[in-house]
């Protein structure tokens, strides 16, 4: 022990991450930083699943509501944010807590990896994204695959955007994205809890998350992005719902079947993140929402806590 304390809180979407986290803080004085690469944008609050208003008045949250759906902020940028409010937590006092279901924000913080921060390169970006258009996005995963094999072994070749980057950090350096991700850790004790429940469940739980958000006006969102000039290229505009909703608005599909394509698309999304999770694992300790007792939970998160004095 020695390190500044931090708690991490990962598990797939809908599994119910938001009030757990909400719950540990105000028990353990805690504060939440963000950790989901949706709740960055402003504007974008039903579809991604934001904490509410009444939420964050109850625990302070950090690094939701950063930039806008046409900006773009790099897993360095992220990193950078992040650290800054976890030093800023610790300063006040309090215990940081990483919360979120994007994989790669939480492993790059807690693996400390050194991202090269190169800038976008549009015109380049656009060259790729046109070949994987033509060819196909397996056929844009083998070109990755030729130049940095490791790297592509670690992305899903359907993750059209995380591809290009790779590429594109490939192509500017002249070095294989994976060789200048070297790995860092940060001095903090650091604890690890998954949230997770039972695979059927935790889909039905999903698409009534996704009924919920539909009552509460999602499509409407969608609508007032797209009246204010958001292209559905973007990557903000490709996240669950929106890319399937947009279809809806621009392309006549019916709203029921971009709805069930939602929560279809929904499920294959919870599968990944189960993956990184288990490719990812730092230690993490597994809270099952339907059989363990919070009391539990809690009792371990206090150990944790009387450990670091």
């Amino acid at each position: 022990m020695g390190g500044k304390p931090l708690l991490t809180i990962v598990g797939p979407t809908a599994v119910g991450k938001t009030g757990l986290a909400i719950e540990i803080a105000k028990l353990m004085g805690g504060e939440i930083v963000g950790a989901d690469s949706r709740q960055i944008y402003r504007q974008m609050d039903i579809g991604t699943a934001k904490p509410t208003r009444e939420q964050q008045a109850q625990i302070p949250h950090h690094l939701l509501d950063v930039v806008e759906p046409d900006d773009n902020l790099t897993l360095a940028q992220y990193q950078r944010l992040a650290r800054q409010a976890i030093e800023d937590i610790h300063q006040r006092g309090r215990v940081p807590m990483l919360v979120g279901g994007t994989g790669q924000y939480v492993t790059a913080l807690v693996e400390g990896w050194s991202i090269p921060e190169v800038a976008p390169n549009e015109a380049l970006r656009q060259e790729l994204e046109g070949f994987a258009a033509a060819d196909g996005a397996e056929a844009l995963h083998k070109r990755l695959q030729n130049i940095d094999p490791t790297a592509a072994a670690n992305i899903d070749y359907r993750n059209i955007r995380r591809v290009i980057r790779a590429l594109e950090v490939c192509i500017e350096t002249g070095q294989p994205i994976s060789e200048l991700q070297r790995k860092n850790p940060p001095d903090y004790d650091m604890l690890h809890i998954g949230v997770t429940m039972g695979r059927e469940a935790l889909y039905v739980q999903a698409d009534t998350r996704i009924d919920m958000m539909m009552a509460d006006g999602f499509l409407p969102e969608v609508q007032k992005l797209l009246d204010r000039g958001y292209n559905r290229k973007l990557p903000s505009m490709s996240g669950l719902g929106y890319a399937e909703l947009t279809s809806h608005l621009l392309d006549g599909v019916q709203l029921d079947e971009a709805v069930s394509r939602t929560k279809h698309n929904t499920h294959d999304f919870i599968r990944r993140q189960y993956t990184w999770f288990r490719g990812h694992d730092p230690g993490i300790m597994w809270h099952n929402m339907q059989t363990d007792r919070f009391e539990n939970l809690l009792e371990m998160i206090t150990r944790w806590q009387r450990g670091l004095s």
